[in-house]
């Protein structure tokens, strides 16, 4: 699995026994005391290191967040449950369970919030969550596509431009549903977006 954190400064060689305790940290402070509440203080002493072990890795608490939500991420896995459709509608269902997550939920707002006015910040949430994740989107194409269920697309700048748009679309509807709306993305919900996605708007979700 690739790592949820920066490349460590000049000096001593990174713990991976150290940064896994500090992110499992963060997100048990973000879960206790919240997105304004948590300090590097705190993380430090709930992980059992230095506070100056954090700087070394984490320049604020904000990179810190980041890279706690997105080892979250890395937990989703697609299913390969014989179809398109379902491969979709499992993968989306973990998606939607993670976001329900306090500490999901809690950092991945507070740092969106953020990275409004931080272009370094929107950088990395782009670079650690949503680069790492598109993997799920080729993933599910090239299943696809070896069983004739999509075409095979010759052109790599079209591909590359479709994954984005999918990967859009998709992490869009679900954290626009779960966090902007507040309503559950249960497998009813689920299984009526796999169906626009997969078929548009030209057949009423859940036909088929």
């Amino acid at each position: 699995m690739q790592s949820s954190t920066p490349a460590g400064r000049p000096g001593r060689p990174r713990s991976a026994t150290a940064d896994a305790a500090i992110l499992a940290a963060t997100r048990e402070a973000l879960v206790e005391l919240g997105w304004s509440r948590l300090t590097l203080g705190d993380v430090a002493t709930r992980a059992g290191v230095a506070k100056t072990t954090l700087y070394r890795r984490w320049a604020g608490k904000n990179e810190l967040v980041v890279d706690a939500v997105a080892e979250l991420f890395d937990e989703l896995r697609l299913p390969d449950c014989g179809s398109l459709a379902d491969d979709i509608e499992g993968v989306v269902l973990q998606f939607a369970a993670i976001l329900a997550r306090p500490e999901a939920k809690s950092g991945l707002m507070a740092v969106i919030a953020e990275s409004t006015r931080d272009d370094a910040l929107r950088e990395r949430i782009r670079a650690s969550i949503v680069q790492r994740q598109m993997r799920l989107v080729l993933e599910g194409r090239a299943r696809a596509q070896q069983r004739g269920e999509l075409p095979p697309e010759p052109d790599p700048q079209e591909s590359a431009r479709i994954v984005d748009l999918i990967f859009d679309v998709v992490a869009g509807a679900v954290v626009h549903r779960t966090l902007v709306s507040g309503k559950p993305a249960d497998e009813e919900w689920v299984h009526s977006f796999t169906q626009v996605l997969l078929h548009g708007l030209a057949e009423a979700p859940g036909d088929g």
